[in-house]
Protein backbone atom coordinates (compact mmCIF):
# COMPACT_ATOMS: atom_id res chain seq x y z
CA UNK A 1 0.00 0.00 0.00
CA UNK A 2 1.61 3.75 -0.88
CA UNK A 3 2.33 5.66 1.86
CA UNK A 4 -0.54 7.33 3.34
CA UNK A 5 -3.33 7.80 6.02
CA UNK A 6 -6.73 5.52 6.91
CA UNK A 7 -7.45 9.14 7.01
CA UNK A 8 -7.01 10.20 2.97
CA UNK A 9 -8.91 7.48 2.11
CA UNK A 10 -12.45 7.71 4.35
CA UNK A 11 -12.50 11.82 2.92
CA UNK A 12 -12.16 11.06 -0.34
CA UNK A 13 -14.62 8.36 0.24
CA UNK A 14 -17.03 10.45 1.90
CA UNK A 15 -15.91 13.64 -0.36
CA UNK A 16 -13.98 16.01 1.15
CA UNK A 17 -15.96 18.85 -0.44
CA UNK A 18 -16.17 21.48 2.69
CA UNK A 19 -19.04 24.13 2.86
CA UNK A 20 -18.05 25.28 6.31
CA UNK A 21 -15.07 26.50 8.09
CA UNK A 22 -15.34 23.38 10.56
CA UNK A 23 -15.32 20.92 7.61
CA UNK A 24 -12.74 22.91 5.00
CA UNK A 25 -10.58 22.73 9.08
CA UNK A 26 -10.85 18.69 8.59
CA UNK A 27 -10.00 18.47 4.85
CA UNK A 28 -7.30 20.75 5.54
CA UNK A 29 -6.18 18.45 8.58
CA UNK A 30 -6.75 15.06 6.64
CA UNK A 31 -4.19 16.54 3.70
CA UNK A 32 -1.86 17.56 6.19
CA UNK A 33 -1.58 14.29 7.68
CA UNK A 34 -1.64 12.67 4.22
CA UNK A 35 1.47 14.40 3.17
CA UNK A 36 2.99 14.04 6.53
CA UNK A 37 2.94 10.74 5.56
CA UNK A 38 3.86 10.37 2.28
CA UNK A 39 6.88 12.33 3.11
CA UNK A 40 7.87 10.29 6.00
CA UNK A 41 7.24 6.86 3.96
CA UNK A 42 4.16 5.33 6.02
CA UNK A 43 1.07 4.42 5.68
CA UNK A 44 -0.95 5.54 9.17
CA UNK A 45 -3.82 3.45 10.24
CA UNK A 46 -6.52 2.51 13.25
CA UNK A 47 -5.00 -0.70 14.69
CA UNK A 48 -7.17 -3.70 16.10
CA UNK A 49 -7.46 -6.99 16.70
CA UNK A 50 -5.30 -8.99 19.53
CA UNK A 51 -2.60 -9.77 16.64
CA UNK A 52 -2.04 -6.06 16.01
CA UNK A 53 -2.03 -5.22 19.50
CA UNK A 54 0.47 -7.23 20.39
CA UNK A 55 2.70 -6.01 17.79
CA UNK A 56 2.05 -2.39 19.29
CA UNK A 57 3.03 -3.54 22.42
CA UNK A 58 6.19 -5.50 21.36
CA UNK A 59 7.61 -2.28 19.57
CA UNK A 60 6.97 -0.28 22.84
CA UNK A 61 8.90 -3.06 24.85
CA UNK A 62 11.62 -2.57 21.92
CA UNK A 63 11.88 1.21 22.83
CA UNK A 64 11.79 1.93 26.14
CA UNK A 65 12.45 -1.48 27.71
CA UNK A 66 10.50 -2.02 30.37
CA UNK A 67 10.90 -4.06 33.30
CA UNK A 68 8.80 -6.63 34.49
CA UNK A 69 5.39 -5.52 35.18
CA UNK A 70 6.52 -2.57 33.97
CA UNK A 71 4.63 -2.25 30.47
CA UNK A 72 2.35 0.57 30.70
CA UNK A 73 -0.36 -0.64 28.82
CA UNK A 74 -1.54 -4.11 28.79
CA UNK A 75 -2.99 -5.75 24.74
CA UNK A 76 -6.39 -6.28 26.73
CA UNK A 77 -6.73 -3.34 27.50
CA UNK A 78 -5.89 -1.76 24.20
CA UNK A 79 -8.52 -4.25 22.74
CA UNK A 80 -11.42 -3.00 25.37
CA UNK A 81 -10.17 1.27 24.20
CA UNK A 82 -10.44 0.26 20.69
CA UNK A 83 -13.72 -0.89 20.81
CA UNK A 84 -14.79 1.73 22.71
CA UNK A 85 -14.29 4.33 19.94
CA UNK A 86 -10.30 5.65 21.14
CA UNK A 87 -7.02 6.65 19.37
CA UNK A 88 -5.08 3.68 18.42
CA UNK A 89 -2.83 3.85 15.26
CA UNK A 90 0.26 2.51 13.39
CA UNK A 91 2.61 3.47 11.15
CA UNK A 92 3.49 1.01 8.73
CA UNK A 93 6.59 0.41 6.24
CA UNK A 94 5.52 -1.77 4.13
CA UNK A 95 4.10 -4.29 6.55
CA UNK A 96 6.62 -3.95 9.26
CA UNK A 97 4.90 -1.48 12.17
CA UNK A 98 7.33 1.27 12.69
CA UNK A 99 5.46 3.50 15.13
CA UNK A 100 2.57 3.68 17.45
CA UNK A 101 0.44 6.32 19.13
CA UNK A 102 -2.53 5.35 21.87
CA UNK A 103 -5.04 8.37 23.28
CA UNK A 104 -8.08 7.79 25.15
CA UNK A 105 -10.86 10.89 25.16
CA UNK A 106 -10.87 13.00 28.14
CA UNK A 107 -14.52 14.25 29.79
CA UNK A 108 -16.91 14.79 27.11
CA UNK A 109 -17.91 18.73 28.09
CA UNK A 110 -13.84 18.96 27.71
CA UNK A 111 -13.69 17.92 24.14
CA UNK A 112 -10.51 16.94 24.27
CA UNK A 113 -7.84 13.85 23.90
CA UNK A 114 -5.50 12.68 26.34
CA UNK A 115 -2.56 11.38 23.78
CA UNK A 116 -1.20 8.93 26.59
CA UNK A 117 2.22 7.26 24.69
CA UNK A 118 3.86 7.28 21.29
CA UNK A 119 6.81 5.75 20.11
CA UNK A 120 8.64 5.24 16.92
CA UNK A 121 11.07 2.53 16.30
CA UNK A 122 14.97 3.14 16.62
CA UNK A 123 15.47 2.02 13.32
CA UNK A 124 13.29 4.43 11.50
CA UNK A 125 14.23 7.68 13.58
CA UNK A 126 15.08 10.44 11.63
CA UNK A 127 12.23 10.02 9.55
CA UNK A 128 9.49 11.83 10.91
CA UNK A 129 7.35 9.27 11.57
CA UNK A 130 6.59 10.33 15.24
CA UNK A 131 5.11 13.76 12.97
CA UNK A 132 3.83 12.21 10.72
CA UNK A 133 1.34 9.86 13.19
CA UNK A 134 0.61 13.13 15.45
CA UNK A 135 -0.47 14.76 12.41
CA UNK A 136 -2.57 12.03 11.73
CA UNK A 137 -4.29 12.01 15.72
CA UNK A 138 -5.03 15.47 15.19
CA UNK A 139 -6.93 15.15 11.64
CA UNK A 140 -8.57 12.08 13.58
CA UNK A 141 -9.29 14.07 16.33
CA UNK A 142 -11.02 17.00 14.05
CA UNK A 143 -13.22 13.87 12.57
CA UNK A 144 -14.39 13.34 15.92
CA UNK A 145 -15.59 16.49 17.35
CA UNK A 146 -12.00 17.50 19.64
CA UNK A 147 -10.46 20.41 19.47
CA UNK A 148 -7.21 20.02 21.97
CA UNK A 149 -4.91 16.99 22.39
CA UNK A 150 -3.09 16.99 25.78
CA UNK A 151 -0.09 14.67 26.85
CA UNK A 152 2.96 14.81 28.38
CA UNK A 153 6.48 14.40 28.31
CA UNK A 154 9.90 14.66 30.20
CA UNK A 155 11.39 18.45 30.24
CA UNK A 156 14.83 16.81 30.26
CA UNK A 157 14.53 15.51 27.03
CA UNK A 158 15.71 18.19 24.60
CA UNK A 159 14.30 16.90 21.51
CA UNK A 160 10.85 15.99 22.93
CA UNK A 161 10.81 19.62 23.56
CA UNK A 162 11.63 20.95 20.66
CA UNK A 163 9.48 18.08 18.61
CA UNK A 164 6.39 18.69 20.98
CA UNK A 165 7.08 23.00 20.99
CA UNK A 166 8.90 23.31 17.54
CA UNK A 167 7.55 20.93 15.36
CA UNK A 168 4.28 20.48 16.52
CA UNK A 169 3.12 24.56 17.60
CA UNK A 170 1.90 22.73 20.95
CA UNK A 171 2.81 24.47 24.58
CA UNK A 172 3.12 23.60 28.27
CA UNK A 173 1.19 24.97 30.48
CA UNK A 174 2.12 22.52 33.87
CA UNK A 175 4.95 21.24 35.47
CA UNK A 176 4.03 17.81 37.36
CA UNK A 177 6.55 16.54 39.97
CA UNK A 178 6.98 12.93 39.84
CA UNK A 179 4.17 12.31 37.99
CA UNK A 180 3.91 8.94 37.48
CA UNK A 181 6.23 7.51 39.90
CA UNK A 182 9.18 5.18 39.50
CA UNK A 183 8.68 3.62 36.20
CA UNK A 184 12.35 2.24 36.11
CA UNK A 185 12.32 1.27 32.12
CA UNK A 186 15.56 1.51 30.02
CA UNK A 187 14.93 5.56 29.01
CA UNK A 188 13.45 6.74 32.47
CA UNK A 189 16.05 4.60 34.82
CA UNK A 190 15.90 5.74 38.19
CA UNK A 191 15.16 9.11 37.84
CA UNK A 192 11.76 10.64 39.16
CA UNK A 193 9.17 11.26 36.18
CA UNK A 194 8.95 15.17 36.37
CA UNK A 195 6.80 16.00 33.29
CA UNK A 196 5.36 18.70 31.62
CA UNK A 197 1.38 18.95 30.28
CA UNK A 198 1.07 19.63 27.02
CA UNK A 199 -1.97 21.37 25.67
CA UNK A 200 -2.60 21.12 21.65
CA UNK A 201 -4.96 23.06 20.23
CA UNK A 202 -5.86 22.00 17.06
CA UNK A 203 -7.20 24.84 15.17
CA UNK A 204 -4.72 27.53 16.69
CA UNK A 205 -2.97 29.20 13.16
CA UNK A 206 0.48 28.16 14.85
CA UNK A 207 -0.23 24.86 14.84
CA UNK A 208 -2.06 24.64 11.69
CA UNK A 209 1.46 25.91 9.70
CA UNK A 210 3.70 23.70 12.15
CA UNK A 211 1.20 20.27 10.77
CA UNK A 212 1.63 21.94 7.09
CA UNK A 213 5.33 21.31 7.73
CA UNK A 214 6.17 25.29 9.06
CA UNK A 215 7.56 24.85 12.63
CA UNK A 216 8.08 27.49 14.79
CA UNK A 217 11.49 28.91 14.92
CA UNK A 218 13.08 30.21 18.36
CA UNK A 219 16.47 31.60 19.18
CA UNK A 220 18.22 31.94 22.41
CA UNK A 221 21.13 33.83 21.39
CA UNK A 222 18.22 36.60 19.32
CA UNK A 223 16.25 36.24 23.01
CA UNK A 224 18.69 37.45 25.15
CA UNK A 225 20.70 39.57 22.81
CA UNK A 226 17.02 41.73 23.50
CA UNK A 227 17.58 41.40 26.94
CA UNK A 228 16.36 37.90 28.22
CA UNK A 229 18.29 36.36 30.82
CA UNK A 230 19.29 32.62 32.42
CA UNK A 231 17.59 31.54 35.11
CA UNK A 232 19.31 28.16 34.45
CA UNK A 233 22.58 27.37 32.18
CA UNK A 234 24.90 24.67 31.59
CA UNK A 235 28.63 24.54 32.78
CA UNK A 236 31.21 23.92 30.80
CA UNK A 237 31.45 20.46 32.51
CA UNK A 238 27.49 19.92 31.81
CA UNK A 239 26.23 20.79 35.11
CA UNK A 240 23.40 22.54 36.28
CA UNK A 241 24.16 26.58 37.12
CA UNK A 242 20.91 28.82 38.39
CA UNK A 243 21.17 32.49 38.22
CA UNK A 244 19.04 34.85 39.00
CA UNK A 245 17.24 36.50 36.35
CA UNK A 246 15.03 39.23 36.72
CA UNK A 247 13.80 39.87 33.15
CA UNK A 248 10.32 39.85 31.66
CA UNK A 249 11.80 36.73 29.17
CA UNK A 250 14.09 34.42 30.71
CA UNK A 251 15.86 31.17 29.67
CA UNK A 252 16.19 27.27 30.97
CA UNK A 253 18.81 25.23 29.65
CA UNK A 254 18.00 21.55 30.25
CA UNK A 255 21.24 18.64 29.76
CA UNK A 256 21.84 17.98 26.26
CA UNK A 257 21.92 14.21 26.10
CA UNK A 258 19.77 13.57 29.32
CA UNK A 259 19.46 9.45 28.54
CA UNK A 260 23.00 9.15 27.99
CA UNK A 261 23.69 11.01 31.48
CA UNK A 262 21.42 8.49 33.43
CA UNK A 263 23.93 6.28 32.34
CA UNK A 264 26.97 7.22 33.08
CA UNK A 265 26.31 10.11 36.08
CA UNK A 266 22.99 9.24 37.45
CA UNK A 267 24.10 11.89 40.58
CA UNK A 268 24.47 14.52 37.76
CA UNK A 269 20.67 13.87 35.70
CA UNK A 270 19.61 13.97 39.50
CA UNK A 271 20.94 17.45 39.95
CA UNK A 272 19.70 18.74 36.64
CA UNK A 273 16.20 16.78 37.69
CA UNK A 274 16.32 19.36 40.92
CA UNK A 275 17.21 22.02 38.92
CA UNK A 276 14.71 22.19 36.19
CA UNK A 277 12.36 21.23 38.52
CA UNK A 278 13.11 24.53 40.93
CA UNK A 279 13.54 26.38 37.92
CA UNK A 280 11.14 25.88 35.76
CA UNK A 281 8.54 24.53 37.89
CA UNK A 282 8.71 27.50 39.77
CA UNK A 283 8.18 30.00 36.73
CA UNK A 284 4.95 28.25 35.81
CA UNK A 285 3.57 27.81 39.24
CA UNK A 286 4.19 31.72 39.40
CA UNK A 287 2.58 32.44 36.20
CA UNK A 288 5.15 32.15 33.72
CA UNK A 289 4.48 31.07 30.06
CA UNK A 290 6.88 28.50 28.27
CA UNK A 291 6.83 30.35 24.33
CA UNK A 292 9.40 28.41 22.66
CA UNK A 293 12.25 26.35 23.19
CA UNK A 294 16.03 26.76 21.23
CA UNK A 295 17.29 23.57 19.50
CA UNK A 296 20.46 24.40 21.87
CA UNK A 297 18.26 22.97 24.72
CA UNK A 298 16.75 25.94 26.14
CA UNK A 299 13.29 26.93 27.36
CA UNK A 300 11.99 30.41 26.30
CA UNK A 301 9.73 31.73 29.27
CA UNK A 302 8.13 34.45 29.69
CA UNK A 303 7.47 35.66 32.93
CA UNK A 304 6.50 39.54 32.35
CA UNK A 305 8.52 40.69 35.31
CA UNK A 306 7.42 38.12 37.91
Amino acid sequence: MSAATDLAEAARHHGAAADDSASRAEAAAVVAAEAAARSAGVYIRALDGMAELHRMCELYERIWRFGDGSMPLSVELMRAMSKAGNYIAGAFDGDELVGACVGFFAPPAHRSLHSHIAGVSPRTRGRSIGFALKVHQRAWALRHGVTEIAWTYDPLVGRNAYFNIGKLGARPVEYLTNFYGPMHDGLNGADETDRLLIEWRLDDPGVVAACAGTPGRFDAAAEEAAGARYALRRSPSGEPLPAAADAPTVLVAVPRDIEGLRATDPACAARWRGAVREVLGGLLAAGGRIRGFDRGDCYIVDTGGL
